[in-house]
């Protein structure tokens, strides 16, 4: 499951401070909450070859040398952004079923996509709210090895949290570019790549970093600058393809800019493509600063602002891929316990729980006490009803499909380039899934595969070509053990 909140309440910090290396440099900010409205207190980049994430730290004023909780400010926050260009990501629904289920299925779906075994990959999930019976999730993966050279990198500073860069670019969309909640894809331009965020009610839901960035399209060649042009809004046909974006000229697509050229030269290659692309700037109303901040700066400083506007929002419920590779040390501050509200309320909870113990002692230490207490119990009710219930209860219980047992089934039986995107299922129904597929052989095979698995019969399929792409989808039913089996009402 994914887990984000760490055990300190952050509703005293005040400050925080962010460090990024976006593409190839180190960049800083300082920002300060103040109400509603934050202030950025400075900014700081470093493009020496031979930097590291120790020196920058130092740099900003952050200690690379802490050995004592003491050390350790209470009132800031220190981000550290990691880059996602080796991070993937997938959108799938799920039924609504419980947190475990949502993370077998998870699991499952980590697997098709970066096809490694479970020990070398860490992976993280963020469900959205429940809509008609089913759960969008975003899952994020990636490989344990690079996330754990990153870990070490930054340990040295002891960051209170590790967050995605493409999670920062969302929000600094959002606070200080004119975003909106509604479902739109956002592009944050590098000197090297382009940073693609899919953005669904207001919330990062998937994310690819293309290898063409400002330096590409600022070629004094008239033929670099076509082929560029034509590759880039190829590259962004397939994005979108991959985002499963079937309005693609609909969809608006904001190219953050710092008023520049190359951000129009950007957004005039899409549009030739068809798509609905626009250019967004910063607004700088209500950015306060202690020295004067231009649209170039905001622009430069994009990622590590968007991620520190991100460690301050209580309600963000961040992708957090690192929980269970680093734990943040957090300041301690040291309290008498005796006048302590929380161990004063745990005294009193403990010499209640003992009070009512000792009283349920006293009153079984009679030999008929537990007979008399029974039918105290029950005087009113017949006992026979309360057997039928029970009896119901287990057979209700027995009724319950195992979606754990079926998800293993189902994904057993299936092979590398087989990819499922549902499963729904209704008692008394056949059970439903769908996917995609590489071949018409493939799917034959899974069909085949599914039909001599015990537990599932009656296996029926349906399929679709696209004709662009090619990828073939199919919608799957069948039936799983007494699941699918219509009721009969006896006595009728």
């Amino acid at each position: 499951m994914n887990n984000n909140q760490s055990n300190i309440e952050w509703r005293s910090v005040v400050a925080v401070v962010a460090v990024v290396n976006d593409d190839g440099v180190f960049k800083g900010v300082g920002l300060h909450k103040q109400g509603d409205s934050f202030e950025i207190l400075w900014t700081r980049s470093s493009e020496d070859p031979d930097a590291s994430w120790r020196d920058f730290a130092a740099e900003c004023g952050l200690s690379v040398e802490r050995t004592t909780l003491e050390d350790f400010d209470s009132d800031r926050m220190v981000v550290a952004g990691f880059s996602t260009a080796g991070t993937i990501f997938h959108r799938t629904t799920v039924p609504a079923v419980e947190d475990k289920e949502i993370e077998s299925i998870v699991g499952l779906q980590a697997e098709t996509r970066l096809p490694l075994p479970p020990e070398h990959i860490e992976l993280t999930w963020r469900a959205d709210k429940l809509d008609d019976g089913q759960l969008g999730v975003t899952i994020a993966v990636a490989r344990k090895e690079q996330l754990q050279k990153f870990v070490d990198n930054v340990r040295c500073f002891q960051p209170t949290k590790l967050l995605l860069n493409c999670e920062g670019i969302v929000k600094v969309w959002e606070a200080l570019f004119a975003g909106n909640k509604e479902n739109a894809v956002v592009l944050s331009a590098g000197a090297h790549n382009t940073q693609v965020c899919l953005v669904e009610k207001g919330r990062l839901s998937n994310a690819v970093v293309l290898d063409i960035g400002e330096e590409d399209f600022s070629s004094t060649s008239a033929d670099e600058q076509t082929e560029t042009t034509e590759r880039f809004a190829q590259d962004m046909r397939s994005v979108l393809d991959l985002f499963g974006c079937s309005n693609q000229e609909q969809l608006p697509v904001f190219v953050l800019s710092d008023g520049g050229p190359t951000y129009v030269s950007i957004v005039s290659s899409l549009r030739l493509a068809g798509l609905n692309a626009r250019v967004a700037s910063p607004e700088l109303d209500g950015i306060m600063a202690r020295s004067e901040l231009s649209d170039e700066d905001i622009y430069k400083y994009r990622t590590p602002i968007g991620l520190a506007l991100l460690a301050l929002d209580a309600d963000s419920n961040e992708l957090n891929i690192f929980e269970k590779l680093y734990n943040p040390v957090h300041k301690v501050v040291k309290k008498r316990w005796l006048y302590s509200s929380t161990a004063t309320c745990a005294i009193a909870c403990i010499m209640l729980v003992l009070l009512v113990i000792v009283s349920y002692s006293v009153d079984i230490a009679g030999p008929n006490s537990i007979e008399s207490r029974i039918k105290e119990t029950v005087s009113d009710v017949d006992m026979n009803q309360l057997v039928k219930r029970q009896q119901l209860i287990r057979t209700v219980a027995r009724e319950r499909p195992d979606l754990l047992d079926l998800l293993k089934l189902v994904n057993e039986s299936g092979e590398k380039g087989i990819t499922l995107t549902g499963l729904n299922f209704k008692k008394g129904q056949p059970v439903s899934i769908t996917g995609q597929a590489s071949s018409n052989d493939q799917l034959s095979r899974y069909e085949k595969n599914l039909q001599k698995t015990k537990g599932i019969e009656k296996v029926n399929c349906t399929a679709n070509t696209n004709a662009k792409s090619k990828n073939i989808t199919f919608t799957m039913t069948f039936h799983y053990k007494n699941f699918s089996k219509k009721t009969t009402k006896a006595g009728v």
